[in-house]
């Protein structure tokens, strides 16, 4: 798999590669793009094991995740993951969106969780 950093709010995860890269296309590296890049590889191995069930193909597979900024305080205020995948059968579409909804991340991002942050000595 490779995650391509494709601007400051963009990501892409091809799933055809053969070992696991980040490349740097628009952009350096950013605590965002890795909270990108977990929610398109959880989503990815979901999709991956539901495909495998389904008898279905995975190498054209591609997920792009784009976030905005906002609120009070600041913070990513919305996220827009797409799953792109040509070889996927138009009857199946529904199907995949509910897989890519299983993930953890997902679900974490969508419903929210504690942060606790503490400052502890050394030990």
């Amino acid at each position: 798999m490779k995650l391509i950093l494709e601007s400051d709010q963009r990501i892409r995860l091809n799933a055809d590669e053969q070992a696991f890269a980040i490349e740097a296309a628009g952009g350096e590296l950013s605590p965002f793009h890795l909270l990108a890049a977990s929610l398109a590889t959880c989503t990815w191995s979901v999709l991956l094991a539901w495909a495998t069930q389904a008898d279905l193909e995975t190498q054209d597979l591609q997920i792009t995740v784009d976030w905005e900024f906002g609120g009070d305080p600041y913070q990513v205020s919305g996220i827009v993951m797409e799953l792109i995948w040509p070889g996927l059968p138009p009857e199946r579409h529904a199907a995949a969106r509910r897989a890519a909804a299983l993930c953890t991340v997902h679900s974490t991002l969508e419903h929210g969780t504690e942060v606790m942050t503490r400052v502890a000595r050394p030990r």
